[in-house]
């Protein structure tokens, strides 16, 4: 809520702009072009949820 300066769930809902995106927009809107040496355990780039 802090990020769009709502103090409230009605403030947020009134000032918030949500967008759904494609699981390619989701791909292409990540960092390209790095080597990652190790995976990090409490992220997924496959959707799957722990």
């Amino acid at each position: 809520m802090g990020y769009v300066g709502g103090k409230t769930i009605e403030e947020l809902q009134k000032k918030a702009d949500f967008f759904r995106i494609s699981s390619a927009g989701l791909g292409e809107s990540h960092p390209h072009g790095i080597t990652i040496t190790e995976e990090a355990p409490n992220y997924s780039t496959r959707g799957e949820r722990i």
